[in-house]
């Protein structure tokens, strides 16, 4: 699945410093809430502090792929955020992070999910793209470089 087809330039963003684990993962289900208006955010944010429960979703190298499962969606749906300052968040390697592409995912689709986290993880372990999402300034040059 292209990046193309989970992303949208309104659920990219460019944050403010000053996020905490927590509050990031509020800030994504609120983006994913203002485009899917039937999907309360309360019910996004649950998914997600959900699946941090189990462990982190920190992958190392300052990037994180936290994911929900949702039984209202029929295809994944995704966030990416990029923090001005990197935040702590439990990863595997024990550094903050400052890169999260998050994936909300129907409840049924098992094959499909781990398909997609593989993908974006992919993506992601390209330091030039990395590289040039960190250097992006504002939400639209973030999303161009992902979309690429």
């Amino acid at each position: 699945m292209e990046i193309t087809e989970l992303l949208s330039p309104e659920r990219t963003q460019c944050a403010a410093p000053g996020l905490s684990k927590k509050r990031v993962l509020e800030l994504i289900s609120e983006l994913a809430a203002e485009q899917c208006p039937d999907l309360p955010k309360h019910e996004l944010f649950e998914s997600l502090l959900a699946r941090e429960k189990m462990g982190s979703t920190g992958i190392g190298n300052g990037i994180a792929l936290p994911h929900g499962r949702l039984g209202r969606i029929t295809r994944p749906i995704g966030v990416l955020i990029k923090c001005d300052e990197p935040i702590p968040f439990d990863a595997i390697d024990s550094k903050p992070v400052d890169l999260l592409f998050a994936l909300f995912v129907p409840e049924e689709a098992h094959q499909q999910h781990l398909a997609t986290l593989a993908e974006v993880a992919r993506k992601l372990s390209q330091k030039e793209i990395c590289r040039a999402m960190r250097k992006a300034n504002d939400n639209h040059t973030l999303y161009e470089v992902i979309s690429q």
